[in-house]
């Protein structure tokens, strides 16, 4: 007997862009949604163009570039919400709308203060509006957990005669629980008629924690599309995470009998990539691609590994891409070697890239005596932009102990001009940022600062993130060093760079 197929609808570049403090670029947009592609998701949402004209342009370049996937693009109701979406999708060689409105009585009193006859004649027109633009259109009844089921089933049915190919039921604010969610949608298949001349599909929050939970309940009474996000990103707690989706069904495989076509290797690498540009650091605890997933602290568990893998481990790691053979490299490698294993880890580089990231795989090496994969991962995916970079860091020196006041010098180059500035600080690395921000005169407030290591010892990688607002837009910055210092230095000039580049040199609001 052969499998059922389920299909994944991956919304971390609309829903997952949402989660608060995220703010990608298109540039880090469209890398995300190639390497979505890699993992071989069936659908990208790429975004709600009527809500920016950056998103917009977002997902244009994503419908533009990105093969194999279908591109979706969310639209309200709205005939011009639906123009709009049409827009930015219509280049796309498999495009498609997705369209909603809400169903619950709380939605429909308070949020669109409309009666049920006009949302289900609303939801009817919207449709077929859509359907004008392509014969792939998706229709969500927002908030349908919580919705009367009747009424519910009603416009779903009204969708599907209007053309809705797919009809997506969304548990929006996380309120059910799996074995009600399950039942929910057995029942939205016993009580709408056509139900069968559309894919049913559900997108769950994880406010209570259940947002998996809930997806696999209702795979399990006959749903067949999953929406979901890396890392389970998005608003508020988050959606279903895809990593956690596509394991589950593959590791219990005899219990729910379904199967998707996620590669499954490319997991680790897409929830690293994510990690790394929105700024959202994956838990240590993180099942599947969490530090500790694969990590064996007791002695009893690691004797157990040691003899025979399945007794503590229900996943291979190698099955999502996580290398276990920490093969080293050292100042005495060369590029060939350097090359040969990025190229193991699944990274693909031209020549440019190439020389960058070996170049700071040199420098590093002279620092630190063996250089992992993990530490090999951090450098390319920090060191490998494809913005331009209008200021770069030269040199700091730092003056800090427990009875003086930190102070910080810093050199760096605007174009060709080498700047240099001091300022105290509350610590070393408070010092060095307004010593930045001294150079650069841009006005920026700083909104987030997280250290990391990458790898443990002595001489580990410190792996710092940054998030600086700017007028009301956030920019995340990486940066990474042996020395924190300047990992964080170089973690604030990053996201500065990408302020520069959006915004523009002309348009920048200077400190006075």
């Amino acid at each position: 007997m052969v499998s059922k197929r389920v299909y994944i609808f991956d919304t971390t570049l609309r829903d997952g862009e949402q989660s608060p403090g995220v703010s990608l670029n298109i540039n880090e947009k469209l890398e995300i949604a190639t390497q979505l592609a890699r993992l071989g998701v069936d659908i990208i949402e790429a975004g709600f163009p009527i809500a920016s004209e950056g998103d917009f342009q977002a997902v244009r370049t994503i419908a533009e570039n990105v093969e194999g996937p279908t591109i979706a693009a969310l639209a309200r109701i709205d005939p011009q919400d639906i123009d709009r979406a049409w827009e930015a999708v219509k280049v796309a060689k498999k495009p498609r709308i997705h369209t909603f409105i809400a169903t619950s009585d709380i939605h429909m009193k308070y949020k669109l203060q409309l009666p049920r006859e006009t949302v289900l004649e609303l939801a009817v027109k919207g449709v077929k509006h859509a359907r004008q633009y392509t014969d792939d259109v998706e229709f969500s009844p927002e908030d349908a957990s919580r919705s009367d089921l009747d009424f519910l089933c009603q416009v779903v049915e009204a969708a599907i005669d209007a053309g809705a190919t797919t009809v997506n039921i969304p548990d929006t604010v996380g309120y059910a629980t799996p074995e009600e969610f399950g039942q929910f949608i057995a029942a939205i298949r016993r009580k709408v008629s056509n139900i069968d001349r559309t894919i049913l599909s559900v997108h769950c929050h994880n406010d209570l924690g259940l947002a998996v939970a809930n997806s696999l309940a209702a795979i399990a009474n006959g749903a067949q599309q999953v929406e979901c996000a890396v890392n389970g990103i998005g608003e508020r707690a988050g959606n279903t995470a895809l990593e956690e989706m596509v394991m589950a069904l593959y590791t219990r495989k005899d219990f729910y009998d379904y199967h998707t076509e996620i590669n499954t290797k490319e997991i680790y690498r897409t929830s690293k990539q994510v990690s790394s540009l929105t700024g959202m650091s994956i838990q240590s605890n993180k099942a599947i691609v969490g530090r500790n997933a694969f990590a064996h602290e007791s002695g009893i568990h690691q004797d157990g590994v040691l003899k025979e893998r399945t007794t503590y481990e229900i996943m291979n790691p190698e099955m999502i891409g996580l290398v276990q053979n920490n093969i080293v490299l050292g100042k005495h490698s060369g590029r060939h070697a350097f090359r040969q294993r990025l190229e193991e880890l699944g990274f693909e580089v031209d020549k440019t890239e190439l020389d960058k990231a070996f170049t700071r795989f040199k420098s590093m090496a002279d620092r630190k005596k063996e250089i992992s994969d993990k530490d090999i991962e951090a450098i390319v995916e920090a060191e490998i932009r494809r913005i331009p970079e209008k200021f770069q860091l030269e040199h700091m020196h730092i003056s800090s102990g427990n009875r003086i006041v930190p102070t910080a010098t810093v050199g760096i180059t605007d174009g060709e001009t080498l700047i240099e500035e001091a300022a105290c600080g509350e610590g070393p690395v408070d010092a060095v940022f307004k010593a930045i921000d001294k150079v650069t005169n841009i006005k920026v407030s700083l909104m987030y600062y997280n250290l990391s290591a990458v790898t443990g010892g002595k001489d580990a990688i410190g792996e710092v993130t940054a998030k600086l607002k700017y007028a009301d837009q956030v920019y995340i910055g990486r940066g990474i060093s042996t020395d924190i210092i300047e990992a964080s230095a170089k973690a604030y000039i990053n996201a500065l760079n990408k302020l520069v580049f959006e915004v523009g040199e002309d348009d920048l609001q200077r400190i006075v």
